[in-house]
């Protein structure tokens, strides 16, 4: 095929194909089409953005994907009216107007889903809960992970995987626990004990000698103990806080660096001090 028959073949090609384009519904379905693949472009990038943004130091909203997830949902909404709108002449009020009954069925049927997604939402803007806070909800404890638009996710002492609703979370007793990795050891000195005392000052725990020497005893037993689990990144520090009939009661308070460990670095600490406080 020579040239001008070449180019005369393609421009039929070409028109033939503008003609399919420009018939309907083929043209409306291809604009519907890269419509949709714009906006998935556009939500990747939203999504990357808000991703990058949130995990900022400097950010005030907490890091929770259910901020990144409603900006997704907002998107595609604005972006699915458009569609309707431009190539099929579907008015998205019209649409919602003609559900009727049928429309508040739905709604009912995902009464659940919108009660969760509100929590979610007030917890969230609210700050009551963020990722790595430490909380009580019910019989429930553990570290939160992450708020998404349905649940919150949290990792209990034991490294299990615990999934909250978030209705539940804005309708119930909220207790924000001391840090996860944080180690508390309550203990009870007998008020006589011969390992604190000092030479020339008596030896009982209840003397000021005693008690600093008997302390200090209880901070380096307590740290080597805890260490053994996992690295003390703050203490040990003991603290006394009352004097009963028992002895003298108190609390060991330390922090370790892996936060999963600290029912291990607290039975390490109770065993390094039970010669010390028995």
């Amino acid at each position: 095929m020579d040239g001008p028959h070449r180019k005369d073949a393609m421009e039929t090609i070409a028109s033939d194909v503008i003609a399919l384009i420009q018939r309907e519904p083929v043209g409306s379905i291809l604009l519907a089409i890269g419509l949709v693949l714009v906006t998935f472009i556009i939500s990747h990038l939203v999504t990357h953005g808000l991703t990058h943004l949130l995990n900022r130091d400097n950010n005030p909203l907490p890091s929770s994907t259910i901020i990144v997830n409603v900006a997704r949902v907002a998107l595609w909404v604005a972006s699915g009216s458009l569609i309707l709108d431009v190539c099929f002449g579907i008015k998205a009020n019209g649409l919602v107007a003609a559900l009727g009954v049928g429309g508040i069925a739905i709604s009912l049927g995902f009464q659940s889903t919108l009660s969760n997604l509100i929590g979610g939402l007030m917890i969230t803007f609210t700050g009551i809960v963020k990722p790595d806070d430490h909380i009580e909800v019910g019989s429930k404890t553990g570290v939160v992970q992450d708020v998404t638009w349905r649940h919150t996710t949290i990792r209990d002492g034991l490294g299990q995987t615990v999934i909250v609703p978030n209705s539940q979370i804005s309708t119930t007793a909220l207790v924000h626990l001391l840090p996860a990795n944080r180690v508390v050891v309550p203990i009870t000195v007998s008020r006589s004990v011969p390992e604190a005392g000092i030479a020339g000052e008596s030896s009982g725990a209840d003397s000021p000698q005693g008690i600093d020497e008997l302390s200090r005893l209880i901070v380096n037993a307590a740290r080597a103990g805890a260490s053994k689990v996992s690295p003390v990144v703050d203490g040990p520090r003991v603290i006394f806080s009352a004097i009963t009939e028992f002895g003298i009661e108190g609390k060991i308070i330390l922090a370790i660096r892996d936060d999963s460990k600290t029912s291990a670095a607290a039975d390490a600490t109770v065993r390094a001090v039970a010669d010390l406080v028995s």
